[in-house]
């Protein structure tokens, strides 16, 4: 049984505003290839119509898929599956399957067909690109409008995060460098105005 929501349109944002080390999912333009790779730059930059920005270095196949088939996923790997994330960065796309390859269970979104991962993840964003032609090419910054997004309830409700010692296992992971990750903390409660 899948633990995951849809999220409101108004909250897909929250969903990156933490920071963490993403999973960026990528088909073909026919739908017969797909990719996952590892990354640590990503951002919402605005919130309606909800909108992303990855970096994606243009030498890469996921940046390849991603630019003839207009779309991506993104979706956030918990600390139960940080090894299967690490491993994902650190093999090329180019030397076959990923999700084969490391056994990864996906399932395509209907509003693009990108592959999403559900299994070791806490959420997902389904992206239409935005061409930004100077941004990508200068940059590798790949602009996303979010056209779908989901999370898993037991640590995402009511719009907003919600990590405690019980759900650890569904914590976001962060990468300092050279396979090492933090997870995501404890969290507090501002005083109300």
């Amino acid at each position: 049984m899948s633990h995951f929501r849809p999220v409101a349109p108004e909250h897909a944002s929250r969903l990156l505003n933490h920071g963490p080390t993403i999973l960026i999912t990528s088909r073909s333009a026919d739908g017969t290839q797909r990719n996952v790779m590892a990354a640590a730059w990503s951002t919402p930059v605005e919130f309606t119509p909800a909108r992303v920005a990855i970096v994606v270095d243009k030498a890469t196949l996921s940046r390849t898929m991603i630019e003839e088939s207009g779309v991506f996923g993104i979706c956030v790997p918990t600390a139960a599956f940080v090894d299967t994330a690490y491993a994902v960065g650190s093999v090329s796309g180019r030397d076959g399957d990923k999700f084969d390859r490391f056994q990864i269970a996906s399932q395509r979104c209907p509003e693009s067909g990108v592959p999403l991962i559900e299994s070791g993840c806490s959420a997902w964003l389904a992206c239409r690109l935005l061409p930004e032609p100077n941004a990508q090419t200068r940059y590798d910054t790949c602009f996303g409008e979010v056209v779908a997004a989901a999370a898993d309830e037991r640590v995402f409700r009511d719009g907003r995060w919600m990590f405690t010692a019980e759900n650890r296992e569904l914590h976001a992971i962060h990468h300092l460098g050279g396979g090492r990750f933090v997870l995501t903390g404890d969290s507090i409660q501002a005083a109300p105005l």
